[in-house]
């Protein structure tokens, strides 16, 4: 008996969100990696996290697809872009990974309305609300260089800025921590 609760077409895009939030952790990860190598480790540390919140989110998918009798597909993954060249376009670009993410879950959505498919869309309602933060996340974060300076900013600034983001609270949730109520 077939117990695949998940139509053809959206058990591959939902394997495909899960590859496309593993794919963002890796991006997150390069830049972390570049700000570490520029000195940054506060906001190295911080994207690092951030890195594992996508990470979470990839494997978020992988459950719901399994949940629901489906099998997730991993695919090959390019290499993240090339590396910022300064903390305006690092920021920028997390803010653009985030607007391209969450119109990859607006499609998702849409697909689980267009084939009636409630559990899968109640499942990504989670998804929706999460964007709103990951997107808030990256304006702040570009609102934040902007009020130490920019590009232009002291070196105190920046500073105090890599100091708070350091500093900021982690909230990324563990994957092992979701529920069907808390997915």
């Amino acid at each position: 008996m077939n117990t695949n609760r998940l139509s053809p077409r959206l058990e591959k895009a939902l394997s495909d969100q899960m590859n496309t939030e593993d794919l963002q952790s890796r991006t997150y990860f390069s830049y972390g990696i570049w700000a570490a190598d520029k000195g940054y480790n506060g906001i190295s540390n911080f994207l690092f996290r951030h890195a594992q919140e996508e990470r979470d989110h990839a494997v978020k998918f992988m459950q719901y697809v399994l949940n629901r009798g489906g099998k997730p597909t991993i695919t090959a993954l390019p290499a993240p872009n090339d590396e910022p060249q300064s903390l305006t376009e690092c920021f920028d670009l997390v803010f653009k990974h985030e607007v391209e993410n969450t119109t990859a879950i607006y499609k998702l959505v849409d697909i689980a309305l267009e084939e009636k498919d409630w559990a899968s869309w109640n499942f990504l309602q989670w998804f929706v609300k999460e964007q709103i933060e990951e997107e808030t996340f990256a304006m702040d974060l570009i609102d934040k260089l902007k009020i130490a300076g920019g590009d232009r900013a002291s070196d105190e600034s920046l500073f105090t800025l890599d100091k708070t983001l350091e500093n900021a609270p982690d909230d990324a949730e563990l994957a092992q921590n979701a529920t069907g109520a808390n997915p």
